[in-house]
């Protein structure tokens, strides 16, 4: 496996991966599709704001996942928001955990002390994978919408980065 900064070269790819994930519902808290212009445009942003690895196959190139780390504006700057998404069926492979140890590594070099992650409830996969990190349970948001009118919990997860 090659973990590495991810390019806006990388945007259709990582498009398709995204899509596959919300097509099929249950492990993001996005509902509509992305583009390859949206990816660009969010790679173009996390150069500045944060950071995104990605993680593609040593023999065959395919990605695997990515991994993005950010900072949002109405929140303290040492807190980074980080979202991952692996492949439809390549979870449990490892992939998760080598994007997690470039990205804490990052972490600190843009200046975050804190990371959350906010998972929805019915993502048992998500919640286990963050727990495995080494985040623990901050707050719950309840019955938080979708777009057909199904109410999710959001649990929100940190993990204190230590110097």
């Amino acid at each position: 496996m090659i973990i590495r900064t991810a390019t806006t070269s990388d945007a259709s790819d990582m498009t398709a991966l995204l899509n596959e994930i919300i097509r099929i519902g249950g492990t993001t808290a996005f509902q509509k599709e992305w583009t390859a212009g949206t990816s660009k445009a969010f790679i173009k942003k996390l150069q500045t704001t944060g950071c995104i690895h990605l993680a593609r196959d040593k023999k065959t190139g395919a990605l695997l996942g990515y991994q993005s780390l950010e900072a949002y504006p109405d929140l303290p700057k040492t807190l980074g928001i980080i979202a991952t998404f692996s492949k439809v069926g390549g979870t449990k492979r490892g992939i998760g955990t080598a994007l997690f140890a470039v990205t804490s590594k990052a972490a600190p070099t843009l200046g975050f002390t804190e990371i959350d992650a906010t998972i929805r409830a019915d993502n048992a996969g998500g919640l286990a994978y963050y727990s495995k990190m080494g985040f623990a349970d901050h707050s719950v948001t309840k019955a938080v919408p979708l777009d057909d009118g199904t109410l999710v919990d959001r649990i929100s997860k940190r993990l204190v980065l230590l110097n």
